[in-house]
């Protein structure tokens, strides 16, 4: 057992500097700026984030400043908290991996690629977790893909707004949509969203779009489906632009709400001509369906 005069000493920040081989672990809860914190730690220098209901959890090598990661994630999200602390060294590369599932969502399965072989290759989504969010790790995610089969008519055109990792995009695909416009503003999650619709031998229905939402969905309407996870103060000035882009009959699945703001977005969207269709609980976070009234 290390003794008193043994003990490390402290840095800055309060966090006792690393004894022998070492990674800082940090955890960040960031609210409705998940995406500029998980942003903020990719630049900081991790290398893969796992998403743990609203948690996002990484390492960081021997050598990274405590104060600086804390910095970044609070610069990109300044509601956030950031907890960070000294682990073992062990070969994150692989040990992460036994964080990420598959996840089973009815007529379609979420997995990393090491677990693919594990599940039906017509109803699987493969995603290699990377930058870009959108690994099935996260209950928006899940949210989304549990509405779609009942919103997803054969030979349907899609928009899927924030697309990401494209997961919703290859998940239309594989439920049959005849195209799908996979739209992203992020340069940065485009390779990973093409080789993920690679992966998934969704290229001919899947088109990654790098742009902004606003400006791309009504190049590429009409549409008769229309995906958005996104966080609520996104979703809610596009909405007007979601119903100009839908052909009549469409039906928009919206993700990215809180539960506790389900209230306040039924009342906008009733303001906005919208009904709902369907819903869609898991954790803190809310999916909707819903079509113009």
């Amino acid at each position: 057992m290390m003794g008193p005069s043994e003990a490390p000493e402290p840095v800055a920040g309060g966090v006792p500097a690393p004894t022998g081989a070492q990674w800082l672990a940090v955890r960040v809860r960031a609210g409705a700026d998940r995406a500029a914190a998980m942003e903020a730690l990719f630049a900081a220098g991790s290398m893969g984030v796992h998403e743990v209901g609203d948690e996002l959890r990484t390492h960081f090598p021997e050598g990274t400043e405590p104060d600086v990661v804390r910095r970044a994630v609070l610069d990109a999200a300044p509601d956030a908290t950031v907890s960070v602390e000294w682990a073992p060294a062990v070969d994150w590369s692989e040990a992460w991996k036994h964080g990420v599932a598959a996840h089973d969502l009815g007529a379609l399965t979420i997995s990393p690629p090491w677990l693919a072989a594990e599940h039906d290759p017509a109803r699987t989504i493969v995603i290699e977790p990377g930058m870009a969010f959108g690994t099935g790790e996260h209950a928006t995610t899940r949210g989304v893909i549990r509405l779609l089969p009942g919103h997803v008519a054969p030979g349907a055109r899609v928009a899927d707004l924030g697309a990401g990792s494209a997961v919703l995009s290859i998940a239309a695909a594989k439920l049959g949509a005849a195209w799908v416009a996979a739209i992203e503003i992020d340069a940065e999650a485009i390779s990973n969203a093409e080789e993920n619709v690679q992966r998934n031998g969704v290229a001919d229905v899947v088109r990654v779009l790098q742009g902004d939402a606003a400006t791309l969905l009504p190049l590429v309407a009409p549409v008769q489906l229309v995906l958005a996870n996104i966080i609520s103060s996104v979703l809610v000035p596009l909405l007007p632009t979601m119903a100009d882009g839908l052909a009549p009959g469409g039906t928009a699945i919206l993700s990215g709400i809180l539960l506790e703001e389900r209230t306040t977005m039924l009342d906008v969207l009733e303001r906005h001509g919208w009904r709902v269709q369907a819903e869609d609980a898991e954790d803190a976070w809310w999916s909707v369906a819903i079509a113009r009234s």
